[in-house]
């Protein structure tokens, strides 16, 4: 059988769970502007608050707050809802729908090898959510429902893309036919996965207790520049080599952090301050931050002031995503021999 082919188009999803970093921005976000402008494919960026309420109770007024403080940081950064598709999972209940099949065709074997699911869930799996626990199978979806054919993904998501292609693939074997793609990840840059401030082993992240661990994209430029200076960083100077950072996870992280903000490579970096002591490098890099994240918290903060408008674009987002995923899941509810009127 020859496989069908499958036009170019690009998925990929955040949580409203508050709070955007800098994380955000090098890690998924700044990569979601370089792939909706470079024109090669069709791109959809969504907000996914199914996936939100998944782990712990939450207050509805703030999940609503901090979808639309999501949106914004999309638009703020650089996605022009025009050229992609921007929206809100829930709006498109063709992402649960699916959900639902491929957790019929998932295997509870697959489920609890995640590493996601183990670290979330932790010594008490028993009280975990069963939407926990079935989180990839909804993330499949995402991605499936729209035949998306590549996903930009940090590190720690690789095992879930995984798993929707082995939900893609069982699926095809099943009933027989070259449905779904096989989505390809797309892995790349200078700061794929950013690190904390203060300890160079651990991913930048919103939860952590400490402020000073993270940039956050609502931080004024003072509270940007203090925090970079703060960085916990070595008494050696700059290497020649991206080698001389081996076993220096600090100085690579800011090296790393700089690198992804100038769109140049880590050892260009190197080639520029070999040398300097961080001191020096830390008021580089904060002059380039300010530069770089201080433009983005304006337009949110102008955003945000008009809630209103965010919602119109989200609901029109969700329009534009529904002409594409109702005739996928129809064409799957065919498929699997579901009657429909």
């Amino acid at each position: 059988m020859t496989a069908p082919h499958f036009a170019p188009r690009v998925f990929s999803g955040i949580q409203p769970s508050g709070g955007l970093t800098l994380g955000n921005y090098l890690g998924a976000m700044k990569r979601f502007v370089t792939m909706q402008d470079a024109g090669t494919h069709q791109t959809i960026y969504c907000m996914v608050d199914l996936h939100a309420i998944t782990a712990t109770l939450h207050d509805p007024e703030t999940l609503r707050r901090n979808t639309r403080e999501l949106c914004a940081g999309f638009i703020a950064v650089g996605i022009d809802p025009e050229k992609s598709i921007l929206f809100n999972q829930s709006q498109v209940p063709e992402h649960a729908q699916l959900a639902w099949i491929f957790n019929c065709v998932a295997r509870m074997g697959w489920m609890g090898r995640m590493t996601q699911w183990k670290d979330k869930a932790g010594k008490n799996a028993e009280a975990a959510s069963l939407g926990l626990f079935a989180y990839p199978a909804l993330m499949a979806a995402d991605i499936l429902i729209y035949h998306a054919t590549h996903v930009p993904v940090g590190e720690d998501q690789k095992q879930h893309l995984e798993l929707t292609r082995d939900i893609a693939a069982k699926f095809n074997h099943d009933y027989g036919q070259e449905f779904f793609p096989i989505t390809e990840p797309v892995i790349e840059g200078a700061a794929t996965r950013v690190m904390n401030l203060q300890d160079g082993t651990k991913k930048m992240s919103k939860s952590d207790p400490s402020d000073k661990t993270r940039i956050n994209l609502t931080d004024r430029a003072d509270d940007i520049a203090k925090k970079i200076r703060k960085a916990k960083t070595d008494p050696d100077p700059l290497p020649e080599a991206l080698a001389g950072l081996d076993a220096r996870p600090e100085a690579r992280n800011l090296v790393n952090i700089y690198a992804a903000l100038a769109d140049i490579s880590p050892q260009a970096v190197l080639d520029q301050h070999q040398g300097a002591l961080f001191g020096h490098f830390k008021m580089a890099l904060a002059d380039l931050a300010v530069d770089k994240l201080s433009p983005i918290t304006t337009e949110m903060s102008r955003l945000m002031a008009d809630p209103a408008e965010i919602d119109r674009i989200l609901g029109r987002g969700a329009q534009r995503a529904r002409e594409i995923a109702a005739p996928i899941l129809a064409q799957t509810y065919d498929i699997v021999g579901m009657l429909r009127s």
